[in-house]
């Protein structure tokens, strides 16, 4: 099938940016990413390309070249349904807060709801794309809602999941490692094929049968989470020894069987992806009563939860087993740099941590929204939302938040951190000054020489 027109459901952090970069790379074909959110297409189509709901490095640029072009966004959902030769499916499936699977399984409702307008809207065969992370054989969902239209229509459906790491993802998206398509109808493979291979070499892109695709996005996160966590794990052992877990990662990455990528010691990992799709690893193999597959891969998530609970902890420990009414400072909310994603955080839960102390926090990021803060905290529903708002501040400058700080936590490694005038930090701060360096992003020599009492983790 040649593909002329392209829609995506979901103008998220995934659908956003790969339909931009697929309408930059394809100016034949129309692109048209669809979401029912209004604010969301507005921010998407704004002026102001400062305003895209998505912050990634270099996504202005690509959405400047393509929108109005050939790349489009708008609420217009059934519509655009109509006309696509394919359609993208990029919609979230978070964790499920309700019924079997609860705090594990996926929430499929979204994809679902996705398949059954498909189904009503389409008059004409088409291609169906799953781009969320989605649990093994939701294909089988899918087709089954699509092939019971009753209207003659034929679908067929791929699995197409992303690899992109935020903060990345326009160059993980212009240069991929790989593109893994998985289906069952080699026509189908083809023409999604053929929209990659307007920019990717074809020996970097991967064909499977369905099941393997969709289990591989699981697994990939899974992998690359289990060695955080294993790092995250080691660091601990470090501080009590006197190991430096710097030193450690630096020696085992040399084996070339092991690498170096992904030993980066930190207050834990946090996005949309990681810790969802490991919950969903241990659901999948607890129902097929693989029990001890399903405990080795859940103790990769408690690693992770420990890892925030005790640098919390360090905190609380090092101002003297007391942060009441003391304010904190915390440099970064974001995930990870250069992106405003704020989801699983390490930041939302370290602060929770303290905040049920009674400490004060001032919170500074660079992308950050301070609404999208105390939504965050809100959603923990560990105290009333006023109390959060009391406790907590969002401010506009470092210097502010670190202004007469008892102590300061590093929580995202936004490079900007790295130049600040530490001198004029220390010397706004109450005495002692602690700094605690949640990303390992500071000279400990320069800050101790300052005056500071440095702790990082595994050191």
């Amino acid at each position: 099938m040649e593909i002329k027109k392209i829609a995506c459901i979901g103008a998220g952090y995934v659908g956003g940016p790969t339909m931009s970069v697929i309408a930059q790379k394809n100016p034949h074909i129309q692109v048209t990413v669809v979401d029912l959110n209004e604010s969301r297409i507005e921010a998407w189509n704004s002026s102001d390309l400062e305003e895209l709901p998505v912050y990634e490095p270099g996504l202005d640029a690509v959405v400047a070249e393509a929108r109005g072009r050939n790349l489009f966004f708008t609420t217009e959902v059934e519509k655009a349904i109509e006309e696509a030769d394919m359609v993208f499916i990029s919609v979230n499936t978070p964790t499920k807060t309700y019924g079997k699977g609860k705090g594990q399984a996926a929430d499929l409702k979204f994809i679902e709801l996705c398949a059954r307008q498909i189904a009503d809207v389409a008059t004409s065969s088409k291609i169906i794309v799953e781009k969320s992370t989605i649990p093994v054989r939701t294909a089988a969902t899918i087709k089954s809602i699509l092939d019971h239209t009753g209207k003659g229509v034929q679908f067929h459906v791929l699995s197409n999941p992303e690899f992109l790491a935020e903060g990345t993802a326009i160059p993980d998206l212009q240069n991929p490692d790989r593109i893994l398509i998985g289906g069952e109808d080699e026509a189908a493979i083809q023409s999604l094929k053929s929209i990659y291979e307007a920019w990717v070499p074809s020996e970097r892109i991967i064909s499977t049968n369905l099941w393997s695709s969709e289990l591989s996005k699981l697994v990939a996160n899974a992998f690359l989470a289990q060695r955080v966590s294993s790092i995250n794990s080691i660091s601990e052992l470090c501080e009590v020894t006197g190991a430096n877990v710097d030193e450690v990662a630096h020696a085992i990455g040399q084996d070339t069987r092991i690498g170096s990528k992904f030993l980066k010691a930190s207050v834990g990992f946090g996005g949309s992806c990681f810790q969802k799709d490991l919950l969903n690893l241990v659901y999948i193999a607890r129902s097929y009563n693989l029990i001890e597959v399903a405990n080795y891969w859940e103790q990769v998530i408690l690693i992770n939860d420990h890892q925030k609970t005790r640098f919390a902890e360090k905190i609380i420990r090092s101002m003297y087993n007391t942060v009441n009414g003391k304010k904190i400072a915390f440099l970064g909310w974001a995930f990870k740099k250069n992106t405003n994603d704020t989801r699983e955080s390490a930041a939302i839960y370290v602060a929770d941590h303290l905040l049920d102390e009674q400490a004060n926090i001032a919170v500074y990021d660079p992308k950050v929204q301070e609404n999208q803060i105390f939504k965050d905290l809100d959603y923990l529903a560990s105290r009333s939302s006023e109390e959060n708002r009391s406790l907590l501040k969002v401010v506009n400058y470092s210097y502010e938040a670190a202004k007469d700080a008892h102590g300061l936590a590093i929580l995202t490694e936004w490079d900007e951190f790295k130049d600040l005038d530490w001198k004029r930090i220390k010397d706004s701060m109450k005495k002692p000054a602690f700094v605690f360096d949640g990303r390992k992003l500071l000279d400990r020599r320069k800050l101790e020489g300052l005056g500071f009492v440095y702790y990082a983790i595994g050191e």
